[in-house]
């Protein structure tokens, strides 16, 4: 079992067999954070699971002593789109993420801002916005948070920019139910050079004055298999990429971010040994305190 003073360090791990059994997965790895899709992730509709399947996980995660659990939503999902008929189809199926995420007893929902295909920035940030007021619109009472990821700007992508979240929160009518997932990977492959303890500074300085250091709820810590602002999302184990040791060591040590969680999401096969090495390399920085 993780230790109650443990640094909030987990990984995405795969629903497979059933929802509860993603909780054993993460004990084998000695996580006290986990992530999941609730669904299928590359299909609109996912199959239903039954109230005793959503009971089994809560009590799954109670037995594990998760400090917190936090789902990815479908890659297909796109609140940027041009496409009326792809926009709506987005946010009904955001609506039913965020139904299954409480039913399960998941605070944060992740989602991509999405592509704005061509249409121009502007725009594409007004209908992120315009997509998560109807969302919240169609969900009053939910308490899931929906948590914006920052992307590496790949294509038409937006949130590769602090400004561009910025600029969604701006524009929503419910600002306080969104926060912010800042991924690793992403951020640099934006151009944010976190490699330093002053590039890391530097990072979060600018964070803090566009979106405000109380939204960044989620972490993702991925290296970089590509160079500083390449705009390519291609994650690494920890310390083998172009970001290096230095950076995860600079954020498990930054207090204000202890009850962040942070999750893996780095390749891996069935057994988990990748996660268990990432996630020791992890802990290693937390209590040595540097790189």
């Amino acid at each position: 079992m993780p230790k109650p003073d443990a640094p909030w360090l987990g990984a995405h791990m795969s629903i497979a067999g059933g929802i509860p059994l993603s909780v054993g997965r993460a004990r084998r790895v000695r996580a006290n954070v986990l992530q999941i899709f609730v669904k299928n992730n590359n299909r609109w509709q996912g199959r239903e699971f039954s109230d005793e399947e959503a009971d089994d996980f809560r009590r799954a995660c109670r037995r594990a002593r998760l400090r917190r659990v936090v789902a990815h939503s479908s890659y297909l999902i796109n609140l940027a789109s041009p496409d009326p008929a792809l926009w709506r189809r987005s946010i009904e199926a955001t609506v039913d993420e965020l139904d299954r995420c409480r039913r399960l007893g998941v605070s944060h929902l992740v989602v991509h801002p999405g592509a704005h295909v061509g249409s121009g920035e502007g725009p594409g940030v007004k209908r992120v916005a315009a997509a998560l007021d109807r969302v919240f619109e169609r969900r009053r009472q939910c308490p899931v948070k929906l948590a914006l990821e920052t992307t590496a700007g790949q294509g038409t992508s937006l949130g590769y920019r602090f400004s561009q979240l910025r600029d969604i929160l701006a524009a929503c009518e419910t600002p306080e139910r969104v926060a912010v997932c800042l991924d690793t990977c992403h951020a640099f492959a934006a151009g944010y050079d976190l490699r330093s303890p002053a590039g890391y500074r530097r990072m979060l300085r600018e964070f803090e004055r566009s979106v405000g250091l109380e939204r960044l709820q989620v972490l993702h810590l991925n290296d970089s298999k590509r160079e500083l602002g390449s705009r390519v999302d291609r994650h690494e184990h920890i310390g083998e990429g172009l970001i290096g040791r230095q950076a995860f060591a600079s954020i498990l040590a930054d207090r204000r971010l202890a009850r962040v969680p942070k999750i893996l999401e780095t390749p891996k096969g069935k057994d988990l040994k990748e996660d268990r090495r990432n996630l020791n390399l992890l802990r290693r920085l937390h209590r040595d305190g540097s790189g």
